[in-house]
């Protein structure tokens, strides 16, 4: 059998879900085009190399499939979030919220301003997107990618109206509420998995933690070394004189001092390619600085927490809180700490080999179906690893595979929300590498 039919039938097969929910002939025919285009050979993946690749005889249909608002892509955002919840969802999948830069020149393009990039490591023109990928072991899967608009184009309507910002978007967000908000719209789509990973992004929010605790959700992330806590057994004293406000018993101190005199011991979270991955860990219950203000804008314990402090053997150090049980592990906690990085593994694919990085359109709806359809064809790349690790199989005579250790007790949950237990993070055995060149299959 000629292998271009295989290969485009298989693609076929697993795009029918979301060809299903696009309504009209005309984009279920594109749909899988600009996908070839994305999944096919070249070094850039915007219109027209890839029209010029896929034989096209210019790239105007492309981008009216791509760019039109006319259409409502919210089906397709629905259907990625359920087949990435049957590849890698469950109580053990977590969620990683993280941001992703894509340098841009110019000023016209949707979003673009002098902002962090993390692709260049400085200040740079650059648009900001929020992401959240869902993920198992070492198999992760983007299910949403939305752009963050800096104030320069909040306090401007009538730029966000060139670029074609819907009007609901143009309120200033921080992404963390924007993080938020993506993390209702996956639950509210069935998308399980038993904890919440952030960086010092957005772990620094008081806000944004307690969003998650409201939404009953465990949660793991990184924080600054000066992040204020208490002592877990500190006590709230009634208030005196012209106090109105209860005054805790001892001030609070900066995360880096009360690890510091800790017993930091070696942990090893999991096996990676070039051998055992291990640091130093120091883990202290405590409570953290971060409820109502008192005075001198000092703030009253809040929740009781877990503060985490890693010791890199380059000498770094980086500090983490986490809501998971007082009986978790030192071990459990690093590893579900460190599962944070596998969303970087899913960046690096969207950009090097699916180009979101690569658009070149100036628009709202543009760029966000083009982040759709990246999203889309890493997800069928992880369908072809995890079908691949699946036809290989362990032989009989394999070890049986390691059971993650289950953390104590399950996440406290919001009403009306079913409970998921939490455990460690970890891969029970090594999942081959994404395929990297699927052109001659397509």
């Amino acid at each position: 059998m000629d292998r271009d039919r295989v290969g485009t039938d298989e693609l076929d097969t697993w795009l029918a879900p979301f060809l299903a929910v696009m309504g009209r002939k005309t984009r279920r025919t594109w749909a899988p085009l600009y996908l070839r285009g994305l999944l096919g050979p070249g070094d850039r993946k915007s219109l027209q190399p890839m029209a010029a690749r896929l034989g096209l005889s210019g790239h105007d249909q492309l981008q009216h499939f791509i760019a039109s608002p006319a259409w409502d892509d919210r089906p397709l955002w629905t259907e990625l979030a359920r087949q990435a919840d049957r590849l890698v969802g469950g109580p053990d999948a977590c969620l990683v919220i993280d941001d992703t830069a894509l340098p841009k020149k110019g000023t016209r393009s949707v979003g673009v301003a002098r902002q962090y990039c993390g692709a260049l490591g400085k200040q740079a023109n650059c648009q900001s997107l929020v992401s959240l990928t869902l993920a198992q072991g070492e198999v992760p899967v983007p299910v949403g990618l939305r752009l963050f608009l800096p104030e320069a184009w909040t306090r401007d309507p009538q730029r966000c109206g060139q670029a074609g910002v819907p009007e609901p978007a143009t309120v200033p967000r921080s992404k963390s509420e924007i993080a938020l908000c993506e993390l209702d719209r996956l639950r509210a789509e069935g998308l399980r998995f038993g904890t919440v990973l952030a960086d010092a992004g957005y772990g620094v929010s008081a806000a944004f933690r307690h969003g998650l605790d409201a939404r009953g959700l465990r949660w793991a992330v990184g924080i600054v070394r000066i992040q204020k806590v208490y002592a877990a057994d500190v006590q709230l004293m009634p208030p005196t004189g012209r106090a109105r406000k209860p005054a805790p018993d001892r001030g609070p101190r900066d995360a880096e001092a009360v690890l510091a005199d800790l017993t930091w011991r070696r942990v090893t979270w999991r096996q990676g390619t070039k051998g055992k991955l291990s640091a130093r860990f120091a883990a202290l219950r405590v409570r953290v600085g971060d409820g109502p203000v008192w005075g001198n804008n000092r703030h009253l314990p809040g929740e009781e927490a877990w503060l985490v402090g890693e010791w890199r053997s380059s000498g770094e150090r980086k500090y983490y809180l986490s809501n998971l049980p007082p009986g978790t592990s030192r071990r459990a906690l690093a590893g579900t700490i460190k599962a944070r990085w596998v969303c970087e593994q899913a960046h690096q694919q969207l950009k090097e080999e699916l180009g979101l990085d690569h658009f070149e359109g100036r628009s709202w709806t543009g760029l966000h179906r083009h982040a759709l359809m990246t999203c889309i064809a890493c997800a069928y790349l992880q369908h072809l690893r995890l079908a691949e690790h699946h036809r290989t199989g362990r032989g009989k005579n394999d070890d049986p595979p390691a059971e993650p250790a289950a953390v104590a007790q399950p996440a406290r949950r919001a009403a009306g929300h079913p409970r998921t237990a939490v455990r460690q993070a970890g891969s029970a055995r090594p999942v081959p590498p994404l395929p990297k060149a699927l052109h001659a299959a397509l």
